[in-house]
């Protein structure tokens, strides 16, 4: 992880700890620099590996990278259903969800893990686990599911922005995205606005 954790990546975090629990999942938050996991939100704390510098393999105890799966854009493979039988570990999170793609995937790339891609769009860290739940645990191919592609969010009555991300599209027909984003993203627009003057 990085050295900091901003407002948009803690709400991300938030949501895949909070929906990860809810499902069964294990979530860990790995090579967590130790300053960071002292500004960490309560919430996130009791889902970093110990110790805080660790790898993949020595927080989910194997031995090897076999059963590992590295979400990788530039994978030759799209994750399928049928990868529920082959893998019990995913590692991404800080790897999608930049734009433009730096291609961060690189520094694990190179370790030998087993890659598979989410599709050629862009998301956000809380949807690519999303969308990985969703085509491991409930056997629905990429194709199957409800995307909401670059969607615009209507701020108030007189402001919009697009946001440069493929979402899932929950059953309202809105992109799902973690509690206090369209807040968030709401005030970063009114920074970004009064910048000018």
């Amino acid at each position: 992880m990085e050295p900091e954790m901003g407002a948009w990546s803690t709400l991300e975090y938030v949501t895949i700890s909070r929906e990860s629990a809810a499902s069964g999942c294990n979530f860990y938050l790995t090579s967590v620099p130790a300053l960071l996991v002292e500004n960490l939100p309560q919430n996130l704390k009791s889902w970093v590996g110990k110790p805080t510098k660790v790898t993949s393999e020595e927080v989910t105890g194997i031995s090897g990278n076999g059963r590992m799966c590295l979400l990788d854009p530039r994978a030759e493979k799209e994750l399928a259903p049928e990868d529920a039988e082959s893998f019990d570990w995913f590692v991404f999170g800080g790897i999608l969800g930049d734009d433009p793609p730096r291609d961060r995937t690189a520094e694990l790339r190179k370790l030998g893990y087993e890659g598979r891609h989410l599709g050629k769009l862009q998301m956000t860290t809380d949807t690519a686990v999303r969308v990985t739940r969703m085509v491991i645990e409930n056997q629905i191919n990429l194709a199957g599911i409800p995307y909401a592609d670059y969607p615009e969010l209507k701020l108030n009555k007189n402001e919009a922005t697009q946001m440069p991300f493929r979402y899932v599209k929950g059953e309202d027909g809105q992109p799902v995205m973690p509690e206090g984003m369209l807040e968030l993203i709401g005030k970063d627009a009114d920074k970004s606005f009064d910048d000018f003057f």
